[in-house]
């Protein structure tokens, strides 16, 4: 059995989950401003974005290693329809065991 990671500020978790929803028409603006905040924080994140104004980030530990994730600052509150929520989270593995799906949507494993 594996012993937890040491418990940082967010329980020892290494991903954030971090979700926001833009004021209506204002999605492009919030999405450039969450992608400025990833310039600085992260050495790996995934961004995704939903029809209903809505903005996902999966947040990988900027220090590897360390049990803590990097958290985003808050958004200005002229871009929100409301605050945005986050939730701490172990990094499990990939599925099926030894895929990797590139941003083409391919998958780097062999066959």
């Amino acid at each position: 059995m594996t012993p937890a990671p040491s418990a940082g500020p967010l329980g020892g978790h290494d991903t954030l989950m971090w979700e926001v929803r833009a004021a209506p028409g204002l999605l492009p603006e919030l999405l450039s401003w969450v992608e400025r905040q990833l310039d600085d924080l992260a050495d790996s994140a995934d961004v995704y974005t939903a029809s209903d104004d809505r903005i996902v980030v999966i947040l990988r530990s900027a220090a590897a290693g360390s049990g803590v994730p990097a958290r985003l600052p808050d958004p200005p509150a002229a871009l929100l329809a409301r605050a945005p929520h986050q939730w701490p989270f172990d990094f499990h593995g990939h599925w099926p065991p030894g895929a990797v799906q590139g941003r083409s949507g391919t998958s780097s494993g062999t066959s």
